[in-house]
């Protein structure tokens, strides 16, 4: 018998990948076979867009949001961010898409996985530890469509990084130097998008 040929490097990225994608609560399916109403949350293998084949494309029931792209361990993932928005925003008629590009986008070698969360302000490819659970993707998208809804209830910003931007001045009644300017600081750091912070103060010791 003759022994099967090895899996090249990108079959053996996707295989990570799926393995991830489903420890993340995502149901992986071949585009073959695709039943989105079998399954709510569900990421479809060589999914076709106008701009090309998506490695993955992720649904959330009905719903397209977000894409993967898949390389080849050795590969840069954050080198293709441009692949990867060109396939979000060339999503195929017909597809339910909620918002326009493709707003979550990732790029992955199964080893090393960046992402770009488009709802942020100058969003940017980071580099992420594994993939988003659909609950989080989820409440991302639900206050995004909110907020382009206008409704009364809908956050200011759907991120984080939005909301600081909108955030009014610090109130520093009652504050010492030292407290505002750690607070400002830490502001200003997530403001920039910055994903690490430390603050250390010295605590006042009383004895009775």
């Amino acid at each position: 018998m003759i022994p099967p040929l090895p899996a090249t490097p990108e079959a053996q990225a996707r295989q990570r990948i799926d393995a991830q994608l489903q420890a993340a609560g995502w149901t992986v399916q071949d585009r073959s076979t695709l039943h989105l109403s079998a399954e709510p949350r569900v990421a479809v293998r060589e999914l076709p867009t106008a701009g090309g084949e998506a490695d993955y494309g992720l649904f959330l029931g009905q719903q397209l949001v977000e894409v993967v792209e898949a390389k080849k361990v050795g590969a840069t993932p954050g080198g293709v961010e441009t692949q990867t928005l060109t396939y979000a925003s060339e999503t195929l008629p017909g597809l339910q898409v909620p918002i326009r590009p493709l707003p979550f986008r990732y790029e992955s070698t199964g080893v090393e996985t960046f992402f770009t969360n488009g709802l942020d302000p100058d969003a940017t490819a980071r580099r992420v530890f594994s993939f988003h659970r659909p609950e989080t993707l989820g409440a991302w998208l639900r206050a995004e469509v909110l907020r382009r809804a206008g409704k009364a209830d809908a956050p200011a910003a759907p991120t984080l990084k939005g909301r600081m931007r909108l955030a009014q001045e610090l109130n520093c009644a009652g504050m010492w130097p030292a407290q505002i300017l750690a607070v400002q600081s830490l502001e200003a750091s997530i403001r920039a998008g910055r994903l690490r912070a430390l603050i250390q103060m010295a605590t006042a010791h009383t004895t009775w």
